[in-house]
Formats: structure tokens, sequence, C-alpha cells
């Protein structure tokens, strides 16, 4: 299991690139916005209908292309093809983006679950992760909140860090999980189980016990998504890095 490597705890990470007015998120000019800002990225991958790795958050399209249904039903010829909100943007693949950063900061990968329920239906998407990644030189890390997603990755790919995406998991925000499974994942049992070296958790419950419980043990704190200096200043009295949007927090970089 390879550790964190030390940028992604010293270089503020973008949530979804550096994205704003006519520069949509998870798209190659918020990358790219990113990049020069000096700022890591953070992006989601959802399948195509032909299994290609797209850099976009949602299941569906609408809230980001204005048209209705599922992302996974057109292939990715077809959803390069379509433009992001108030931009000339395309959803951009995984390779895409990989050509894009190129090394040049912390790449912080989020693997959407696939069925919903955080279960073991996971599907292929995190082997055309894989995939994609092989021959990339640069900082990367893969994590996603389905801890079975985690763990069949860092199977196929022990040489990348992989992570537990993670919060509190109260019923409003997670109804389709039962109480038993949404407290097993609150306390983040699987992290040992899914080869993890790092947690990217809620700002809004770093007072979790297991989470001090990692910290003490070295374990990386990443923290999402932080809108303030002030959400930041509480953040970091717990977290190692965060994960932001909305402003721009000063950029400290740390030689690898």
């Amino acid at each position: 299991m390879r550790e964190l490597p030390s940028g992604f705890r010293h270089i503020p990470i973008s949530h979804r690139g550096l994205h704003g007015p006519g520069v949509p998120e998870n798209s190659l000019a918020a990358a790219g916005a990113a990049i020069a800002a000096g700022y890591g990225i953070e992006l989601d991958i959802q399948p195509s209908a032909d299994g290609v790795p797209m850099v976009f958050h949602d299941d569906d399209l609408e809230r980001m292309t204005g048209e209705k249904g599922a992302i996974t039903v057109h292939t990715a010829a077809i959803l390069t093809g379509k433009r992001l909100l108030g931009s000339d943007e395309p959803i951009p693949t995984l390779a895409q983006m990989l050509e894009l950063v190129a090394g040049r900061v912390p790449l912080l990968i989020e693997i959407k679950d696939q069925d919903g329920r955080l279960g073991a239906q996971i599907g292929e998407l995190h082997l055309r992760v894989a995939e994609a990644l092989e021959g990339y030189d640069g900082p990367v890390a893969v994590m996603s909140f389905n801890p079975h997603i985690v763990k069949a990755f860092h199977d196929v790919r022990p040489d990348i860090p992989v992570g537990i995406t993670s919060c509190g998991f109260p019923a409003g925000d997670w109804p389709m999980l039962n109480e038993e499974l949404r407290s097993h994942l609150a306390a983040i049992t699987d992290f040992d189980r899914a080869g993890a070296c790092f947690i990217s958790h809620d700002k809004g419950d770093l007072d979790n016990l297991r989470v001090d419980a990692l910290k003490a043990q070295g374990v990386p704190i990443l923290s999402w998504t932080i809108r303030s200096a002030a959400e930041e200043e509480m953040a970091r009295s717990i977290a190692d890095n965060i994960t932001f949007e909305d402003y721009h927090p000063p950029v400290g970089r740390e030689d690898d």
C-alpha cells in the first residue's frame, strides 16, 4: 500500500476544479484554472454507456447540461459532444483530464457509487479508472464513499493510494441506507479492510471519534467542502488539508 504523497497534505484541493461563472465544475477549463493557481484538483467519475470513465458528478445530466436523463445511457462519444451549462466546455473523459493535468498538481479522483446503496454491486468502473491511470506520472489518489469500490481498486492498483470519502451519514441525507449501515459507514469501519491510507471527511463531522483515532495514528485527514477562510480555520484544527470552493485559500507548497 502506497502512502498519500505529501502534496495532498499541503496544497489546497479545488472541489471539482477551480470553477465559477463560465467555468463549469469538473471541466477542463476548471482544471486549467486550478493548475494556473497552483491548487490540487478533486474530480468525480461516472461511467458512460460503453464504460468510459467520464468526469461528471451527478448520475443525471440535467443540472449540468439542461438535458434530462442518466449519464449512463449515452456513449462517451455522445457525452463529449454535449456542452456544460453556461459554457462551450464538453463533458471530459478521465483520459482527457489526465492528459491536461499531466502530473502538475495533485489529482484526487472520486469514483461515484453505482448502486445507490454503497453496496457490493460496484460494476467495472474502478477497473476502467485503473486502466486510464496506467502510465500516469504524477501525484494521484483515488477515493469513494463506497468502501467496496475502494477495496476493489486497491486490489488491482495497490501502487496508487486510496482513501474513503466519509461523513456522519445522517438519515436525511442518506435515506436509502438503513440505520445499521449508516452507523457502520460513519464509524469508518472498513478503513483497514479497504486498504485505505487517508480519509476525506465532511467538515461538519470532524469531531467524529473515529476521525480523531485515525489522526492519532498518523492517517492524513482531508476535509470537504470548505467555502470560506473561517471554515478553513476551523477544519484545519483537525484536518491536514481541505477540499474547497467559492474562495481562494492561500497556497502552501512542499516538495514530495
